[in-house]
């Protein structure tokens, strides 16, 4: 028996040294050294293949998605034998320890799981390379280490996020280099063009999505993120070419909510790597630049649902290439960079090893105190449901569900709150169609951080934007109470859309009505069909029904072509989730008749958008996103650089992103472009364009600084060490003022009479005097969220940010906020869609 025994862990241990002896180094796979060129991402998803079919007992491959070029998007779980047996059953446990699954997890065994993203920036693009290194690692037979590691550790790699803008780099370096690279930053090699491997194949940065969820890479990500909820989350990234590695600790501020375990647990993550790096005597740097605040990161986002979540920096990106000289005068390699990355991947998978139990207990411990208790002194959120806001309310909803928040319907009662749009504690009732957020469910944190008016910064040196309550970029009216309110049902975190089945009834028109992005949709579908509309200026009441401006009318009169109109009609606002309103006459019974010229029709735009060199791709992309993705609506994107050569009668629109136009300063292609509008064209301009536009003579102007009435002589001494500090007065890095809006001028169709901004910088003009129509204003005191420097204070008041000139028989359309910022920022792109659609019309 003991001999037959012998003979099986025998041949046991053949197969096993057989199966590892299949098993390729990233060099012997790919025939060349790691950091000695980029690497496609076909080849990077061979090689995680390869790896998971030659070591199945170790690794097993995942597929999450596809990005929008088709490229795929995928996970390996690393871990021992006996964990990779069991990953559904450590999922699970994970979920139940997170008070996910309504069972209790178990502490005791459970390996710590730590999430290893790689390549969110395409053009940092080391990092990917620095994966295949880390993975061979884990599973190479003679580590030991690694080995050990693994037997209380699951660790999950995403070898890139966002393969799109990685292949768009990599290609076009290695399109440009010769059979030497060139160090020299001169060299073009170093020199990106436009857009840029930064960001995705809709420009979007993937690193500024992850609460927000608008891309595709984003959505697919992160619903398998929240199907795991790892107990620690690195994200790879780099720096410039002068800058040393990074890594955690954190700089301040660091959000409230974040807890004493996942500060202290950054720094002894940090101070391993430091160990590492000093004795290879590499450069680094903690406590600076990166703070953790804004919660849309892929440090802060992990660290909001139970993470140590933390950023490492490399110096290189895009203008690394092969090799770069530094200021320095030392030769930073593509193999410095991957090696660097290498070592903290690896480092963090130490020291998780060796405090599984600790790591897994505190996750535990963090969802347990949200679920039970919630986090701040909010307990419950409740959104104030009407029928002018139902599709932004929807859009809410999603997003939240999205991220995993549970929600329900409100129970008939009183309550008291923070009203959002009035900044006091106000008493108020709940209806049955109200929604309820609780505060104390396991996403907790995340409620807390996502709603909260008013978010602490302990340090205005921040990286990001510092204001985005919910309430505010949706626009929806909300009250946050320190009451526990009672709900009608279990809160849930699945959204299901209403089913809209709109009768076959009417014969004369529909109306629809002008409220969201269901209906910008909807109409832009109509209008592609070839469908007539029309739009009402001023509120109608018609068979009993009530309509406010911007309400868009169906009418056979004007399709009498179309045999099947009212199949079409209903067919794309069922399909789009719109009620459509059945009229039988055009008689009304409170303003004007629907023959009135009150009425105007509708025409479908034929539009252009302004792109390439000068133009912000970002700024570019988000426009890009709404037509391609939020409403469907055709496009032609045009290359800046071909202004001239543009046969511009073929466009009614041209939207104009943030950026810097170099053609305004020609004054030939100036009078061309301004002939354009006097004979009917349409600009809407954003952000940086305005104030391009505001430099010519025939514009609207920049609203200037006021004189101080009395100077400090002294304001130029300043201190050398406060260098980095003396800007702030001068600066908003994100924050959010309320906006005096004309909702009877089209632009402002759909609003209430007022409107969230988010103000980023010190953009403001003066009232236009004649000529156009001041629709969004912001007057004394209107800061309702985040930071705002004090010299700006003063600036940011009584003038400009959201208006129309006319021009000829044409118009421009100035936003000086960015209205479509990241496309998270829901309420502005209703804006953005009345300047589509009917400003000019």
């Amino acid at each position: 028996m003991h001999r037959k025994l012998s003979v099986l862990l025998s041949l046991t241990l053949f197969i096993f040294k057989i199966s590892f002896g299949q098993l390729q180094t990233p060099e012997q796979f790919l025939g060349y050294k790691i950091g000695t060129r980029y690497t496609p991402h076909w080849r990077i998803v061979e090689y995680y293949k390869h790896v998971a079919a030659t070591v199945p007992n170790m690794v097993k491959l995942q597929s999450y998605g596809q990005t929008n070029e088709g490229r795929p998007l995928l996970v390996v779980f690393v871990s021992s034998a006996t964990n990779i047996n069991n990953l559904e059953a450590i999922r699970t446990n994970n979920l139940a320890l997170a008070q996910e699954t309504g069972t209790s997890g178990n502490v005791a065994n459970a390996p710590a799981i730590v999430w290893l993203s790689y390549n969110v920036h395409g053009n940092e693009a080391s990092s990917s390379e620095a994966g295949m290194l880390t993975l061979y690692s884990l599973v190479d037979p003679a580590n030991t280490k690694t080995k050990q590691w693994l037997q209380n550790t699951l660790v999950i790699m995403d070898p890139c996020l966002n393969p799109d803008g990685r292949d768009r780099y990599v290609n076009w370096f290695n399109s440009v280099v010769g059979k030497q690279n060139n160090p020299s930053l001169e060299a073009r090699e170093h020199r990106e063009p436009w857009p840029g491997g930064r960001s995705n194949h809709y420009n979007f940065d993937l690193n500024r999505d992850w609460a927000w969820q608008t891309q595709v890479e984003s959505q697919q990500r992160l619903k398998l993120f929240n199907q795991w909820l790892p107990e620690v989350h690195v994200d790879f990234h780099e720096q410039g070419v002068n800058q040393p590695y990074y890594f955690a600790p954190a700089a301040q501020p660091y959000h409230e909510v974040i807890t004493t375990w996942q500060r202290d647990f950054q720094r002894a993550i940090g101070t391993n790597h430091a160990r590492y790096f000093d004795e290879n005597g590499w450069l680094y740097f903690t406590k600076e630049v990166f703070d953790l605040l804004y919660p849309s990161y892929g440090d802060t986002y992990p660290t909001y649902n139970g993470s140590i979540g933390m950023t490492y920096e490399q110096g290189g990106g895009p203008a690394g290439g092969l090799a770069a000289i530094t200021d320095e005068g030392d030769t930073l390699t593509l193999m410095d960079r991957a090696t660097h990355h290498y070592t903290t991947g690896l480092s963090t998978i130490e020291v998780a090893s060796k405090n599984a139990t600790k790591l897994v207990d505190e996750f535990q411990t963090f969802y347990r105190n949200a679920a039970n208790n919630g986090i701040g002194e909010y307990k419950s959120y409740v959104i104030k449901y009407s029928q002018k806001d139902e599709q932004r309310i929807n859009s809410l909803l999603q997003l939240l569900s999205k991220n995993d928040i549970r929600f329900t319907k409100g129970r008939s009662g009183n309550a008291k709150g923070f009203n959002y749009d009035t900044g006091k504690e106000e008493n108020f009732s709940i209806t049955a169609d109200d929604i309820v957020i609780p505060g104390a469910q396991p996403k907790g944190t995340m409620v807390k951080v996502l709603f909260e008016p008013q978010t602490q910064v302990v340090d205005s040196v921040t990286y990001d934007i510092t204001a985005w309550a919910l309430p505010y970029v949706y626009g929806v009216k909300t009250y946050a109470s320190r009451q526990s309110i009672s709900n009608a049902g279990n809160p849930t975190s699945t959204y299901t859309p209403a089913t809209i089945n709109n009768p076959s009834a009417s014969t004369y028109g529909y109306v629809i009505p002008w409220i969201g992005m269901q209906s910008v949709k909807l109409v832009g579908q109509l209008l592609q069909k070839g469908i007539k509309l029309r739009y009402s200026e001023q509120p109608f009441k018609v068979g009993g029904q009530q309509f406010d401006r911007g309400a868009i009318i169906v009418l056979r009169t004007s399709n009498q072509s179309r045999p099947d109109l009212w199949n079409d009609v209903r067919k794309l606002a069922n399909e789009n989730g719109v009620t459509l309103a059945s009229i039988s006459g055009g008689f009304v019974e409170a303003g004007f008749d629907l023959g009135s010229s009150k009425v105007h029709p509708m025409k479908a735009r034929r539009i252009a958008v302004l792109t390439g060199e000068g133009i912000s791709s970002l700024g570019a992309g988000e426009v890009w996103n709404y037509f391609d993705n939020v409403i469907n609506y055709p496009v032609t994107l045009i290359n800046v650089a071909d202004f001239g050569r543009v046969n511009w009668s073929r466009y009614d629109l041209v939207v104009m992103p943030d950026g810097n136009y170099r053609f305004l300063s020609d004054k030939a292609m100036t009078d061309q472009f301004r002939s354009w509008i006097s004979n009917g064209g349409n600009v809407i301009a954003l952000e940086g364009a305005v104030g391009q536009l505001a430099k010519l003579d025939w514009t609207i102007k920049s609203k200037k600084p006021e004189e101080s009435e009395s100077k400090n002589i002294y304001e130029s001494l300043r201190k050398y060490e406060n260098r980095e500090r003396d800007y702030i007065p001068t600066i908003t890095p994100g924050s959010i003022y309320r906006v005096e809006l004309d909702n009877t001028h089209p632009l402002g169709f759909g609003f209430s009479n007022y409107y969230y901004t988010l103000k980023q910088d010190d953009a403001i003009y003066d009232f236009i005097k004649e000529g156009g129509w001041n629709v969004g204003v912001i007057k004394k005191e209107k800061q309702v969220a985040g930071f705002v420097g004090s010299k700006l204070t003063n600036r940011l008041q009584d003038g400009l940010l959201f208006g129309t000139q006319d021009i000829g028989n044409g118009s421009i359309t100035y936003l000086a906020d960015n209205v479509l910022f990241r496309s998270f920022w829901e309420n502005g792109k209703l804006m953005f869609s009345n300047a589509v659609f009917l400003v000019g019309q």
